[in-house]
């Protein structure tokens, strides 16, 4: 019998995600849809997410998932060719889209490495397909029509993988999201606040590029014009990073990252990446560097589409969760540095997103992919900014924004 937890627990958690998460921190107002994209192994969360839509006056669209968000079990990739794995129900998917006011993914699995026997060429082909959704759900998200987020429900195969009990994995997840308070939606409004702050701040530094410097990691990163930094409110349930879209063409130099990347069943170890000019010139991982090698050769795949840093003092998650919604977000000694692979986030353009065209998007750097992973590290690095007037200043150290110092 699989571990459920305490169903106050479940509760709150849904009122998290249904009443601060959707609508960028505001909630679900009275008649809005939300297609919920929730995995088998997550079966548990299913009724308190909807009596949360039902309480505020929504209706939902329950989207059933084999696992871990996947419409595809391993059964699919021994059987499939070409045709099979090119095909989409286009009209179906788009019209869900049109539909609905609101995305609420829950990410769960019952087998971490159910894919892992998988030719990770076969996963990519299909990810590669499924693009025009992507597209399609972020020009509503742009026109201010669709809201996007996504939580985690822990399971025995995630803890185990993690090292962890169940109980303490979701420890985690209970002290990370705040559920262990009367109010934890009141307390995401706070923090919301916080994050405003350290990101005004960032913005107000006019920042051109950055350089990140550690023992393992010396990078130049070219923010560029008409960015604007992003974080919280509630596009991931935890999300305490604080991140902007790099202008991909600059990236010079080297980084390695020291958590595992879990990515399509398979665990990728001991990444480095080298950047020349913008384009990952150089790669290696310690395990399974093929499927890596297959991510970074998916179109755009080998440039930067996203930059964050999380503040350790924000963050209650403490160790490694074998998960990167968790990951990214982790605080620990020295909080952590992390960046995407692939599709950059159009959202951090600082003016009206439905004006810019594909061409000025290209001019100004911003980096288009049907790709985006991010790769994290928790080392201790000193991030140092180049302004616009050409002096420089330490952002980030030990873990932490510099904000206030």
């Amino acid at each position: 019998m699989h571990y459920v937890p305490d169903k106050k627990i479940l509760e709150k958690y849904a009122d998290v995600m249904v009443n601060f998460a959707l609508w960028n921190g505001k909630g679900i107002r009275e008649g809005d849809i939300v297609c919920l994209r929730i995995p088998d192994s997550a079966r548990a969360f299913v009724e308190p997410l909807q009596a949360a839509i039902l309480k505020a006056g929504g209706h939902y669209i329950l989207d059933y998932r084999y696992d871990n968000g996947r419409t595809e079990s391993p059964t699919f990739y021994e059987h499939a060719g070409d045709s099979q794995i090119d095909f989409y129900p286009k009209d179906l998917i788009l019209e869900k889209i049109k539909t609905c006011n609101h995305m609420l993914s829950v990410d769960s699995t019952n087998d971490k490495n159910l894919l892992s026997g998988v030719d990770p060429e076969k996963i990519m082909k299909r990810k590669k397909g499924m693009k025009f959704a992507s597209d399609a759900m972020f020009e509503k998200v742009h026109a201010g029509k669709l809201s996007w987020t996504l939580c985690s429900y822990a399971t025995e195969s995630m803890a185990e993988e993690a090292g962890m009990s169940i109980e303490e994995y979701w420890e985690q997840i209970i002290k990370a999201c705040y559920l262990d308070i009367d109010d934890p939606v009141a307390r995401w409004r706070e923090i919301n606040e916080e994050q405003k702050e350290i990101r005004a701040w960032l913005d107000g530094l006019k920042i051109q590029s950055v350089r990140v410097e550690g023992e393992d990691a010396d990078i130049t990163i070219v923010i560029g014009d008409n960015r604007k930094w992003l974080g919280g409110e509630g596009n991931n349930i935890p999300s305490f990073e604080i991140f902007t879209s790099p202008d991909w063409r600059g990236t010079e130099g080297w980084i390695r990252f020291d958590q595992p990347l879990y990515r399509h069943g398979t665990v990728i170890e001991g990444i480095e990446l080298k950047f020349e000019k913008g384009i990952i010139v150089k790669y290696s991982a310690k395990k399974n560097e093929q499927t890596l090698k297959s991510m970074i050769e998916i179109p755009g795949a080998n440039r930067l589409g996203e930059f964050s840093l999380t503040d350790k003092r924000m963050s209650r998650i403490t160790r490694t969760m074998g998960d990167t919604l968790y990951d990214e977000n982790i605080g620990g000694k020295y909080g952590n540095t992390h960046v995407a692979i692939g599709m950059a986030y159009k959202d951090t353009y600082d003016g009206n997103v439905e004006s810019v065209s594909k061409q000025q998007w290209e001019d100004m750097g911003y980096n288009d992919s049907a790709e985006h992973t991010d790769i994290i590290s928790t080392t201790n690095r000193i991030v140092t900014a180049t302004l616009k007037d050409g002096s420089e200043k330490v952002i980030y150290k030990d873990g932490m924004f510099t904000f206030g110092e």
